[in-house]
Protein backbone atom coordinates (compact mmCIF):
# COMPACT_ATOMS: atom_id res chain seq x y z
CA UNK A 1 0.00 0.00 0.00
CA UNK A 2 1.63 3.42 -1.26
CA UNK A 3 2.04 6.00 2.05
CA UNK A 4 -0.66 8.34 1.85
CA UNK A 5 0.89 12.25 2.30
CA UNK A 6 -0.13 15.61 2.88
CA UNK A 7 1.90 18.76 1.99
CA UNK A 8 1.17 21.68 3.92
CA UNK A 9 3.46 25.07 3.21
CA UNK A 10 2.49 28.61 2.75
CA UNK A 11 4.42 28.95 -0.06
CA UNK A 12 2.37 27.52 -3.36
CA UNK A 13 5.26 27.08 -5.90
CA UNK A 14 7.13 25.47 -3.35
CA UNK A 15 4.15 22.67 -2.28
CA UNK A 16 3.50 21.97 -6.24
CA UNK A 17 7.22 21.54 -6.62
CA UNK A 18 7.15 18.57 -3.77
CA UNK A 19 4.25 17.42 -4.58
CA UNK A 20 5.50 17.02 -8.39
CA UNK A 21 9.08 15.20 -7.11
CA UNK A 22 7.01 13.28 -4.68
CA UNK A 23 4.03 11.55 -7.41
CA UNK A 24 4.74 8.17 -8.35
CA UNK A 25 6.28 7.21 -5.18
CA UNK A 26 4.00 8.56 -2.89
CA UNK A 27 0.03 8.56 -2.43
CA UNK A 28 0.09 12.50 -2.32
CA UNK A 29 -3.59 12.91 -1.00
CA UNK A 30 -3.71 16.66 -0.35
CA UNK A 31 -1.78 20.07 0.63
CA UNK A 32 -2.74 22.97 2.38
CA UNK A 33 -1.25 26.43 2.63
CA UNK A 34 -1.83 27.86 6.39
CA UNK A 35 -2.85 26.68 9.62
CA UNK A 36 -6.53 26.52 9.59
CA UNK A 37 -6.98 24.57 5.76
CA UNK A 38 -3.81 21.99 6.90
CA UNK A 39 -6.02 21.06 10.01
CA UNK A 40 -9.44 20.83 7.71
CA UNK A 41 -7.38 18.61 5.27
CA UNK A 42 -5.33 16.28 7.29
CA UNK A 43 -8.24 15.32 9.50
CA UNK A 44 -10.76 15.01 6.30
CA UNK A 45 -7.70 13.15 4.14
CA UNK A 46 -6.59 10.98 7.06
CA UNK A 47 -2.31 10.49 5.60
CA UNK A 48 0.17 8.55 7.11
CA UNK A 49 2.63 11.17 6.79
CA UNK A 50 2.35 15.29 7.05
CA UNK A 51 5.23 17.51 5.33
CA UNK A 52 4.94 20.11 7.77
CA UNK A 53 6.72 23.62 7.15
CA UNK A 54 7.64 25.69 10.60
CA UNK A 55 6.51 28.84 9.85
CA UNK A 56 3.30 29.93 8.62
CA UNK A 57 0.54 32.46 9.22
CA UNK A 58 -1.47 31.28 11.99
CA UNK A 59 0.63 29.98 14.64
CA UNK A 60 3.07 27.95 11.92
CA UNK A 61 3.45 24.20 12.25
CA UNK A 62 3.55 23.64 16.17
CA UNK A 63 -0.16 24.84 16.01
CA UNK A 64 -1.03 22.32 13.36
CA UNK A 65 0.42 19.35 15.41
CA UNK A 66 -1.45 20.41 18.36
CA UNK A 67 -4.79 21.15 16.91
CA UNK A 68 -4.61 17.83 14.68
CA UNK A 69 -3.55 15.63 17.34
CA UNK A 70 -6.43 16.27 19.53
CA UNK A 71 -7.93 13.84 17.38
CA UNK A 72 -5.83 12.47 15.58
CA UNK A 73 -3.15 11.28 18.40
CA UNK A 74 -1.17 8.96 15.76
CA UNK A 75 -0.66 11.36 13.19
CA UNK A 76 3.17 11.66 12.27
CA UNK A 77 4.83 15.00 10.95
CA UNK A 78 7.79 15.28 9.18
CA UNK A 79 8.67 19.14 9.83
CA UNK A 80 10.21 20.39 6.14
CA UNK A 81 11.64 23.65 6.45
CA UNK A 82 13.81 26.19 5.25
CA UNK A 83 15.41 26.88 8.90
CA UNK A 84 18.12 25.18 10.58
CA UNK A 85 17.70 27.56 13.67
CA UNK A 86 17.84 25.43 16.56
CA UNK A 87 14.82 26.71 18.08
CA UNK A 88 12.35 26.13 15.60
CA UNK A 89 13.96 22.72 15.39
CA UNK A 90 12.83 22.37 18.94
CA UNK A 91 9.52 23.69 19.27
CA UNK A 92 8.22 21.33 16.23
CA UNK A 93 10.05 18.31 18.01
CA UNK A 94 8.63 19.03 21.41
CA UNK A 95 5.29 19.64 19.73
CA UNK A 96 5.24 15.79 18.53
CA UNK A 97 6.70 16.05 14.90
CA UNK A 98 9.12 12.61 14.79
CA UNK A 99 11.92 14.52 12.24
CA UNK A 100 12.92 17.62 11.00
CA UNK A 101 14.59 18.24 7.99
CA UNK A 102 15.67 21.16 5.42
CA UNK A 103 14.40 22.31 2.37
CA UNK A 104 17.58 22.16 1.09
CA UNK A 105 17.34 17.70 0.99
CA UNK A 106 17.76 15.77 -1.67
CA UNK A 107 14.29 14.45 -3.61
CA UNK A 108 15.54 10.60 -2.56
CA UNK A 109 16.59 11.93 0.98
CA UNK A 110 13.20 13.30 1.43
CA UNK A 111 11.17 9.74 -0.14
CA UNK A 112 13.53 7.86 2.60
CA UNK A 113 12.84 10.05 5.44
CA UNK A 114 9.10 9.78 4.93
CA UNK A 115 9.32 6.15 4.73
CA UNK A 116 11.66 6.28 8.30
CA UNK A 117 8.77 8.54 9.80
CA UNK A 118 5.69 5.82 8.42
CA UNK A 119 7.45 3.25 10.42
CA UNK A 120 7.95 5.12 13.35
CA UNK A 121 11.70 6.10 13.08
CA UNK A 122 13.10 9.90 14.14
CA UNK A 123 14.42 11.42 11.50
CA UNK A 124 16.71 14.49 11.73
CA UNK A 125 19.28 16.12 9.32
CA UNK A 126 23.04 15.03 11.09
CA UNK A 127 23.50 18.73 12.11
CA UNK A 128 19.50 19.17 13.37
CA UNK A 129 20.04 16.11 15.44
CA UNK A 130 22.79 17.65 17.81
CA UNK A 131 20.21 20.18 18.93
CA UNK A 132 17.65 18.16 20.18
CA UNK A 133 20.03 15.53 22.06
CA UNK A 134 21.24 18.91 23.81
CA UNK A 135 17.47 19.76 24.05
CA UNK A 136 16.52 17.04 25.80
CA UNK A 137 20.01 16.02 27.79
CA UNK A 138 19.56 15.42 31.04
CA UNK A 139 15.49 15.57 31.67
CA UNK A 140 15.89 12.72 34.26
CA UNK A 141 18.23 11.75 37.29
CA UNK A 142 20.85 9.48 36.93
CA UNK A 143 19.51 6.52 39.27
CA UNK A 144 16.50 6.01 36.56
CA UNK A 145 19.12 5.79 33.87
CA UNK A 146 21.64 3.40 35.15
CA UNK A 147 18.62 1.11 36.48
CA UNK A 148 17.38 0.51 32.84
CA UNK A 149 20.16 0.78 31.02
CA UNK A 150 21.84 -2.28 33.50
CA UNK A 151 19.13 -4.15 31.44
CA UNK A 152 21.06 -4.11 27.95
CA UNK A 153 24.07 -5.74 27.31
CA UNK A 154 27.20 -3.43 25.88
CA UNK A 155 26.57 -4.37 22.38
CA UNK A 156 23.12 -3.12 22.93
CA UNK A 157 23.85 -0.01 24.38
CA UNK A 158 26.47 0.23 21.20
CA UNK A 159 23.62 -0.31 18.89
CA UNK A 160 21.21 2.13 20.26
CA UNK A 161 23.87 5.25 20.37
CA UNK A 162 23.83 4.47 16.83
CA UNK A 163 20.07 4.29 16.54
CA UNK A 164 19.63 7.59 18.63
CA UNK A 165 21.85 9.31 15.84
CA UNK A 166 19.90 8.32 13.35
CA UNK A 167 21.81 5.50 11.59
CA UNK A 168 20.18 2.95 9.51
CA UNK A 169 20.87 -0.17 10.11
CA UNK A 170 23.22 -1.22 7.13
CA UNK A 171 25.10 2.11 8.06
CA UNK A 172 25.10 0.51 11.89
CA UNK A 173 26.04 -2.96 11.24
CA UNK A 174 28.82 -1.61 8.39
CA UNK A 175 30.77 0.43 11.65
CA UNK A 176 29.96 -2.65 13.59
CA UNK A 177 30.96 -5.11 11.52
CA UNK A 178 28.33 -7.24 12.06
CA UNK A 179 25.32 -7.73 9.47
CA UNK A 180 22.12 -6.00 9.16
CA UNK A 181 20.24 -8.69 10.36
CA UNK A 182 22.19 -8.72 13.96
CA UNK A 183 21.14 -5.17 14.04
CA UNK A 184 17.88 -6.31 13.63
CA UNK A 185 17.76 -8.40 16.33
CA UNK A 186 19.69 -6.41 19.10
CA UNK A 187 17.27 -3.44 18.26
CA UNK A 188 14.29 -5.63 18.78
CA UNK A 189 15.64 -7.04 21.65
CA UNK A 190 16.31 -3.59 23.41
CA UNK A 191 13.14 -2.63 22.22
CA UNK A 192 11.60 -5.83 24.38
CA UNK A 193 13.75 -4.95 27.48
CA UNK A 194 12.56 -0.92 27.79
CA UNK A 195 9.30 -1.63 26.89
CA UNK A 196 9.14 0.30 23.50
CA UNK A 197 7.32 -0.25 20.33
CA UNK A 198 9.46 1.73 17.88
CA UNK A 199 12.79 3.39 16.98
CA UNK A 200 10.91 7.07 17.49
CA UNK A 201 10.32 5.52 21.28
CA UNK A 202 13.75 4.23 21.36
CA UNK A 203 15.07 7.28 19.76
CA UNK A 204 13.43 9.73 22.32
CA UNK A 205 14.63 7.54 25.22
CA UNK A 206 18.21 7.45 24.61
CA UNK A 207 18.30 11.32 24.00
CA UNK A 208 16.70 12.35 27.16
CA UNK A 209 18.70 10.29 29.09
CA UNK A 210 22.22 12.12 27.25
CA UNK A 211 23.34 8.55 26.14
CA UNK A 212 24.95 10.19 22.58
CA UNK A 213 27.81 12.25 22.54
Amino acid sequence: MSIGVVIVDDHALFRAGVRSALSGLFDVRGEAGGVEEAVGVITALEPDVVLLDVHMPGGGGREVIARVTRTRPEQRFLALSVSDAPGDVITVIRAGARGYVTKTIAVEDLADAIRRVHEGDAVFSPRLAGFVLDAFAGELPPAEVDAELDLLTPREREVLRHIARGSMYKEIAHRLGISAKTVETHVSSVLRKLQLSSRHELTRWATERRLVD
